[in-house]
């Protein structure tokens, strides 16, 4: 009957164990963007961290830095194609070092008349918050001109 019973117990631990795994959202990430660039034939070129960007148009202007004022014009989307934010045609201006750490770091990509994509993992975004219609560990898809930088 002990027998039983620790059986039961152990069982019942590892069972707890392998359902309290935590989700590698890294890895999740990258593969949700790998397949949308797939999907989307892009050839996109990996940062390191995790970002995954598309420069369509160089620019011929300054790259901006974090201390920079830009003027973007874009629109953010999830994998799924549904549009969660877009700016006006002629963009809006905003500090860089006011924005989620994917524009931060995407952004200096371009020079000033530059487009391109912008393929932002979750960590790099909002993480695990929802924000508005983009639900919690979401990868944001944002086409980006960049139309000026102060």
């Amino acid at each position: 009957m002990k027998k039983i019973l620790l059986l039961s117990l152990l069982f019942s631990l590892l069972f707890l164990a392998n359902s309290c795994k935590k989700v590698d959202y890294v890895q999740v990430d990258q593969d949700i963007i790998l397949q949308y660039i797939s999907d989307n034939n892009l050839t996109a070129e990996p940062t390191g961290s995790g970002l995954y960007y598309v420069i369509d148009v160089p620019g011929t202007g300054a790259h901006p830095t974090l201390n920079s004022n830009v003027t973007v014009a874009y629109k953010g989307s999830l994998t799924n194609g549904s549009i969660f934010d877009q700016s006006p045609s002629n963009g809006v201006t905003f500090p860089l070092s006011g924005v989620i750490q994917g524009w931060q770091e995407g952004i200096p990509l371009f020079k000033e008349g530059g487009s391109g994509i912008l393929l932002i993992p979750s960590a790099l975004g909002y993480g695990s918050q929802s924000v508005g219609t983009i639900p919690a560990n979401s990868v944001l898809i944002f086409d980006v001109n960049l139309i000026d930088v102060d």
